[in-house]
């Protein structure tokens, strides 16, 4: 069941990065696939890929690999160390910014909102996706996957950035385009909006709690307090 959107007023925003501020699909399914092929694997259509994402590069290589060879750890470990050499040179061939991205947070920017990037990513690359395309010093936190923190849906990494901001969890809203991401803002506390533009379907951010589900980047400022007329 929706929450009743009226009665929100967010006063920060935590972002999900692929599927949600950028389009990867493309540059990941191309790297795996290459890695792939390299190792005598069969690939995988580029939208397979939709549901194989969110959960780090780890989990993507598995979900990638034939399932026999998915169990054996050596061989996913190399299959991941083609993947990040392949992704290290190709992660912005195609790569941008989903259509309302770069006016939304120009939007929330002028509002003095918060602004965070949270993701499953390793942290590596998601530092150079959000330096890459959104250069303007826009988020006070960029957190991609490391070793001192578990991956989402873990809410260790949404709290923390909260308790940076000083914000009690249920005032942050949560933006992400899967299942992970809603399951994350639920035990984080938050507020859980669905990016209906990104890689899973909207049944599934409806099934994992999505308390209202975006269909363009904009209709997020209705949940964002204070209003330009505040």
């Amino acid at each position: 069941m929706m929450r009743d959107v009226t009665m929100t007023a967010c006063r920060a925003v935590i972002f999900d990065l692929d599927g949600t501020l950028l389009n990867t699909l493309a540059d990941l399914s191309a790297s795996v696939n290459r890695a792939l092929t390299a190792h005598g694997f069969p690939t995988h259509p580029m939208d397979a890929y939709r549901f194989f994402v969110g959960e780090g590069a780890r989990k993507l290589v598995e979900r990638a690999l034939p399932t026999d060879v998915a169990r054996n750890p050596a061989a996913v470990d190399r299959l991941l160390h083609a993947f990040q050499a392949d992704y290290a040179d190709r992660w912005r061939d195609t790569t941008a910014p989903y259509p309302g991205i770069p006016e939304l947070l120009d939007a929330l920017a002028a509002r003095k909102i918060p602004l965070a990037v949270l993701s499953n990513k390793p942290d590596r690359f998601t530092q150079l996706c959000v330096r890459a395309f959104f250069p303007y010093g826009r988020f006070t936190h960029v957190c991609g996957q490391r070793p001192d923190q578990p991956p989402k849906p873990d809410p260790a990494g949404a709290l923390a950035i909260a308790a940076a901001w000083r914000l009690a969890p249920r005032e942050i809203l949560y933006v992400g385009d899967s299942g992970t991401d809603m399951q994350t803002a639920h035990a984080a506390g938050m507020f859980a909006a669905g990016a209906a533009w990104g890689f899973r379907p909207v049944t599934e951010l409806q099934d994992t709690g999505a308390q209202v589900v975006l269909n363009h980047p904009a209709a997020a400022l209705a949940l964002i307090c204070p209003s330009p007329t505040n």
